[in-house]
């Protein structure tokens, strides 16, 4: 009778045991899906500010219109790169498509503002330069919401590594997050697109 009791109280002390792993590794989890959420906030943000800086320098860049056209195709791309990484945040696939087409954005970006400095007029503009304002305020909040993802995908992935918990998360199909990297041979995504005026 004694030998059953002190089975059943390590059955259960083990039950409770991996409970608690499993339960950290979906707080982690989740951790690091909530962070992707606020990436996913502030590039809507930016998404929605680009179509009023087009239309903003369009009456002043009328004869760049492929500079607008690929700003606008750009745009297009990188919203379907972020409904691609939401519909599975940490996915290394999705990850990786994100980060190309912001890639994508932020060169076509650097160009029509590159372009744009070359219009006083449109430089001087008071929306023109509201708007450049608010880009860069997104440029900043993008970066740091990167960073606080990429912090929270480290913290998942270390926690699904290590031991024990490394078991348990093959047990129940834990699969490993990936970072939101700007690759190294991509300088251009590195820095944000310049919008001084």
């Amino acid at each position: 009778m004694f030998s059953i009791l002190i089975l059943l109280a390590l059955v259960v002390i083990v039950a409770v045991w991996v409970v608690g792993i499993y339960n950290a590794l979906v707080t982690s989890r989740n951790a690091y899906k909530n962070a992707f959420a606020q990436i996913d906030v502030q590039l809507q943000r930016r998404f929605d500010l680009i179509p009023n800086l087009v239309e903003t320098v369009k009456g002043y860049l009328s004869h760049e219109r492929e500079t607008l056209e690929a700003v606008i195709a750009a745009r297009g791309a990188a919203v379907s790169g972020l409904a691609a990484a939401k519909a599975n945040p940490g996915d290394p696939a999705a990850m990786e498509q994100l980060a190309a087409s912001q890639g994508q954005l932020n060169g076509a970006l650097g160009r029509l503002l590159a372009v744009s400095e070359a219009y006083p007029d449109l430089k001087a503009n008071q929306n023109m330069m509201q708007l450049t304002e608010e880009l860069t305020s997104t440029e900043n909040k993008v970066a740091f919401a990167r960073q606080a993802y990429n912090d929270s995908v480290m913290a998942y992935n270390n926690r699904r590594e290590i031991f024990p918990s490394s078991v348990i998360a093959g047990m129940f199909n834990f699969a490993a997050a990936a970072l939101l990297e700007i690759p190294a041979d991509r300088a251009e995504m590195r820095a944000a697109p310049k919008v001084q005026f």
